[in-house]
């Protein structure tokens, strides 16, 4: 066969090939589409995640099921996601837990965030403060001004020590000279509110979605969210931000799909989530929720979560070599 008619052959390979693997991609998906949410069902990620997820499988022609992986604080999920073919045909859910606590405390060895390609950050429910509705403090400088002047004798729930949560107040603590007494209620905010209801604390911190009964019915009331964006079903409730205390904390929920999914596939993704996410059937549940929707797209969102981990990691290690708490 002569050379030229050999270099004819392979361009012609290379085309067929081209235009078949074009195909293939054209195609996605082709179907269904698993989301792993590391936790239980029926709490408020697996919530919101379902419904997101149910309206983004409108645009596409495929089913999108939610699977719910618990254990290891979400690091049982996690690695189930990073080990997952990435075809496109996994997704995963993370949190706060996720980015944060799991490679902070190193609960799953295998743990590298290069290992997901992460496709949007979609909601954030920062941590608040939340006092009876009769409480003398009207204000975030009132509560910590009290707990200046009578150092360890404001009571305030926490869930678990160690947790987010924790790490909120003692931030608070260290911002502002403030010094309270944390009351651990572990087991979710059900515990809080009953603290609250019979007295045994002055202040809950959790978020107010978690109680957003009690806000409704007008027995308690929001006094900040540590947050920069305002919460649209509680535009009163101010933030941090607003009440210049330099302190963002909260968790929130990501979509991310195995690092090595086709770019076709991401960007697929990516616009079938942002268009549910935009969608006024997503936007008017969410309110009624407490959470606050807040996007990010796969351009933005792995800086941000890189420069919220790292930061978060700095905060923490300062913590532990102080004494304050322990890894």
């Amino acid at each position: 066969m002569c050379k030229n008619k050999k270099s004819m052959l392979t361009l012609a390979g290379a085309v067929a090939l081209s235009t078949l693997s074009g195909a293939v991609l054209a195609d996605y998906p082709e179907r269904d589409i698993r989301v792993i949410v590391p936790w239980g069902a029926g709490g408020g990620t697996d919530g919101i995640v379902r419904k997101l997820t149910s309206i983004a499988e409108d645009s596409l022609d495929v089913s999108m099921y939610v699977e719910n992986i618990e254990g290891g604080v979400s690091a049982t999920g996690l690695g189930q996601v990073m080990s997952a073919r990435p075809d496109g045909y996994t997704l995963g859910v993370l949190t706060y837990d996720s980015i944060v606590t799991v490679p902070w405390q190193a609960m799953l060895p295998s743990y590298d965030i290069d290992k997901l390609k992460l496709i949007a950050r979609v909601t954030s429910e920062p941590d608040a403060i939340v006092v009876d509705a009769d409480s003398d403090y009207e204000t975030i400088h009132d509560l910590i001004e009290a707990a200046k002047e009578n150092p360890g004798e404001v009571r305030v729930a926490i869930q678990n020590l160690g947790g987010r949560i924790h790490l909120a107040i003692l931030q608070l603590q260290e911002l502002t000279g403030a010094e309270f007494r944390i009351i651990s209620y572990p087991g979710g905010a059900a515990p809080q509110k009953e603290a609250i209801l019979s007295d045994e604390v002055d202040v809950a911190l959790t978020s107010l979605g978690d109680f957003s009964n009690l806000i409704e019915d007008g027995t308690v009331r929001g006094l900040v969210e540590f947050t920069d964006t305002k919460n649209p079903t509680y535009p009163d409730v101010p933030t941090s931000a607003e009440e210049g205390i330099d302190l963002l904390m909260g968790s929130f929920i990501v979509i991310a799909a195995p690092a090595d999914t086709s770019e076709e596939a991401i960007a697929t993704l990516e616009s079938a989530y942002q268009t549910a996410y935009y969608s006024n059937e997503f936007q008017e549940w969410v309110a009624d929720v407490g959470v606050t929707p807040n996007w990010l797209g796969v351009d933005e969102v792995t800086p941000w979560a890189e420069e919220t981990a790292e930061s978060l990691f700095s905060e923490m290690d300062a913590m532990v070599e102080s004494g304050v708490m322990s890894k």
